[in-house]
């Protein structure tokens, strides 16, 4: 199985979950995940995913001026965001207890 298919049905989770304690802009989203083990996520994904979860209302964001570039248009957890990472982290509990489960039966 490619880590690629699986990444695209919990990447909302992961991002949220990079940015619950810190806000983050897109390459610093990004860089995040990577450290945490998630290097085949892809550049396009990850700021595809800022904008989607910006534009349900699950993220804010504000823009910080660089001296050393371009403005960077940072993304913040707010309260529905939060919601929706506690719902999601349950869901992936459940379905990651199951699949545990059931490939501990296949060994």
């Amino acid at each position: 199985m490619e880590i690629s298919q699986l990444l695209k049905g919990v990447l909302d989770l992961a991002v949220l979950a990079v940015l619950r304690g810190e806000d983050g802009y897109g390459y610093d989203v990004l860089r995040r995940l990577r450290v945490a083990g998630l290097q085949e996520v892809g550049d396009a994904s990850v700021y595809g995913t800022l904008r989607r979860l910006y534009k349900a209302g699950l993220l804010t964001s504000y823009v910080v001026p660089s001296e050393e570039g371009p403005h960077r248009k940072y993304y913040s957890l707010n309260e529905p965001g939060r919601r929706r990472l506690e719902e999601s982290a349950q869901t992936w509990r459940t379905f990651a207890s199951t699949m545990t489960s059931l490939l501990g039966e296949a060994v």
